[in-house]
């Protein structure tokens, strides 16, 4: 079983063992990997724990339900806090430590008075439904670096945004960490796993992979190469109706560059600057806010 810590001071006392000590099997200090959660694990957040331990010697899990990225009216108090559960499953990954503490270990003074805000970055997409969101994210995971200082981290592509905010956070304030962003791990039937999933009635979890079927067509169609504004245009409308038929509220649905900066007139381009575009969607079915995004890549036998 991992060993779980609830206390800054003791993990940081566990991990400073491990730093500047030498593997068994090869040259230079141990690595340690930081994967960080809400808990309520589920597969996805599994095979994070797996790529951080292809990468790393000591596997750091953290499960705290961060209440500074929560918004007035949004499922804080009612989101799954799952700890027991969470911790046999981590075992079953060889997860060395969890962290899970507590908002008051966390947030001596609550609201924190020193923000990390990253920009324009953070003000589409899931930013603009989501005001203070990304501020959230951005000082606890701030904080969990700090306390955890690992060599690198492992964070799932399906909060593409917030994979992206965190490597510039990264970049811009200078932290020796090696980000690794995990890709999407899905159900059979290709709906993307999250632990807001259980939100879903038994119809609306039938329903949901819809989303995911129209983000493949799009990119389908986008990969054919240059399309014009018009096309652009009519391929994304055609794709919010299909999921709004399938009865979702939209949040947004948009084609960005893979850096998230906006196309020029709406049209795809694909060439030596700009060689894949991503489709990023969030929709509403009933209680679940479902978050997708899909990679588009030219068709090379054009």
């Amino acid at each position: 079983m991992p060993i779980i810590h609830h206390h800054i001071s003791a993990l940081r006392t566990a991990l400073q063992s491990y730093r500047g000590q030498k593997t068994d099997n090869q040259d230079g200090p141990q690595r340690i990997a930081l994967v960080p959660t809400m808990g309520n694990l589920h597969a996805g957040h599994l095979e994070l724990v797996k790529i951080a331990k292809q990468h790393a010697d000591i596997v750091v899990v953290s499960i705290f339900v961060n209440p500074t990225q929560f918004g007035a009216g949004e499922d804080f108090d009612s989101y799954p806090r799952t700890l027991d559960e969470d911790v046999a499953k981590l075992a079953t990954v060889d997860t060395d430590y969890v962290f899970a503490p507590s908002i008051e270990e966390m947030y001596p003074v609550l609201p924190p008075p020193t923000s990390v805000l990253a920009g324009a970055i953070t003000t589409q997409l899931c930013g603009q439904s989501r005001p203070g969101h990304f501020d959230g994210v951005g000082i606890v995971v701030s904080k969990l670096f700090n306390i955890v200082q690992p060599d690198m981290a492992v964070f799932g592509q399906k909060d593409y945004q917030q994979l992206a905010i965190i490597k510039q956070l990264v970049r811009d304030l200078s932290y020796p960490i090696e980000i690794i962003g995990a890709p999407i791990v899905r159900a059979a039937d290709g709906l993307a796993l999250s632990s807001r999933n259980q939100y879903l009635s038994a119809t609306e979890r039938e329903v949901a992979p819809v989303i995911h079927q129209a983000l493949q067509y799009l990119a389908k169609q986008l990969g054919k190469g240059e399309q014009s504004q018009q096309v652009v245009q009519s391929l994304l409308a055609e794709t919010h109706q299909r999921i709004t038929d399938a009865g979702f509220i939209i949040d947004y649905l948009d084609i960005k560059t893979d850096t998230l900066e906006s196309l020029t007139n709406n049209t795809v381009t694909f060439n030596a600057e700009n060689k894949s575009l991503m489709i990023l969607v969030a929709a509403w079915l009933g209680r679940a806010r479902l978050l997708d995004n899909q990679l588009v890549t030219v068709d090379q036998s054009l």
